[in-house]
């Protein structure tokens, strides 16, 4: 680690992530100029091995290893898939190994329990496999890992992380605004014209939409909520889903498909009720909690961004909108962030960070005690 903070360098990194939907992996090749500006030259999606995404998933959703071995050849398996994607990124942009700064790896997360494993706040801690170690081996690039543990040490929640990286490039001092990620967990970023920046969890975006869609359907995901378009909105079911205390509970906040997950939906089903009918009313659960954190949290917003797969859903962004009449939804693309890659462009400045010596948390989002320069390094 630098021993003091420096500029951050201009050049090229990567930014690689593979978020709770567990949908691929998401790498980003992105230019950084001296004066913070950034540019991301290619950005790719790979998609996972099938039994290898079939085991991350079912961790994720709160399973079980079925043993030590398990959990460190997944630990290999992770790190091979990240390094061939980035390899293949390099490739397709034609660019050297040698000409990257840093890659910046996510990981994937297996467990996430920022209160502890018992809910009892004495033993936090938050998973994401993939070797860093293998990843600048196989790669040959300074490769920084293992960024969210610091801050859950520190007291914080380890998430989310991505909202240092949203107030750099989409701040206005004109408006208060808000970025919203709809990756499998919905998140925010909240910006306020002037006043600290805050950022939390709100609950499912599209991993429950996910799993109940690959339940009945099959597919990975409910294609522009054509699925959901063939159902009705279920008021009592939705009332229970969204008696579920979490949603209540104040920032700091995070959470996972350790929390919601199928099983969690099959408790709050009456019996009997359609499929499809089902599926509306997730989407809904998800445009409702969306909105109701941001009234809450930030009433004054005017301007929704929003960013993560859960944008190629237009059904999920029209029911967002229509809960949110006093704000414009939009997309991050129309202020020159590709909404597919705008999480691993933010590993690749926070690997960035870390060469430099400078924080990657924010305090005021996470929790934790203080500004905290994130993850390990592994030389190339």
């Amino acid at each position: 680690m630098p021993a003091a903070a420096q500029a951050p360098a201009a050049g090229l990194f990567v930014g690689l992530i593979s978020g709770t939907s567990a949908d691929g992996i998401d790498a980003a090749l992105v230019r950084f100029d001296a004066d913070k500006g950034c540019e991301l030259v290619l950005g790719r999606t790979y998609a996972w091995d099938g039994p290898i995404r079939a085991r991350l998933v079912a961790l994720g959703q709160g399973g079980d290893a079925q043993s030590l071995e398990e959990l460190g050849t997944l630990d290999v398996q992770i790190a091979d898939a990240f390094a061939e994607a980035t390899l293949a990124l390099l490739d397709e942009a034609a660019v050297a190994p040698g000409q990257v700064l840093a890659i910046g790896s996510h990981g994937q997360t297996v467990r996430h329990r920022p209160e502890g494993a018992l809910y009892d706040g004495r033993h936090p801690f938050t998973w994401q496999l993939g070797d860093g170690h293998r990843i600048a081996e196989r790669c040959g690039i300074d490769t920084v890992a293992d960024f969210r543990r610091r801050d859950v040490a520190a007291g914080g929640h380890g998430a989310p992380l991505v909202p240092a990286f949203h107030a750099a490039l989409l701040h206005s001092d004109a408006e208060d605004r808000a970025v919203l990620n709809l990756g499998g967990i919905a998140n925010y970023t909240l910006l306020p014209a002037q006043g600290r920046v805050r950022g939390f969890d709100t609950g499912p975006a599209n991993c429950l939409l996910d799993a109940w869609h690959q339940l009945q359907r099959g597919g990975a995901y409910d294609a522009d909520g054509a699925y959901a378009a063939q159902g009705e909105i279920d008021p009592e079911l939705l009332a229970r889903l969204l008696e579920e205390p979490w949603f209540a509970l104040p920032p700091p906040k995070s959470t996972g498909r350790e929390q919601f997950h199928l099983d969690w939906v099959r408790q709050r089903l009456a019996g009997g009720e359609r499929p499809q009918d089902v599926q509306a009313t997730l989407l809904e659960l998800s445009a409702i909690t969306v909105a109701d954190a941001l009234r809450t949290q930030q009433p004054g917003t005017r301007r929704v961004l929003a960013c993560g797969g859960g944008v190629r859903n237009a059904r999920l962004l029209q029911a967002i909108a229509a809960q949110l009449p006093e704000a414009v939804v939009e997309s991050t693309a129309d202020y020159g962030l590709d909404p597919d890659f705008v999480e691993a462009m933010a590993f690749a400045w926070l690997a960035r960070q870390t060469l430099a010596g400078l924080p990657g948390n924010l305090p005021s989002v996470t929790g934790a005690r203080g500004p905290r320069v994130l993850g390990a390094i592994y030389p190339g």
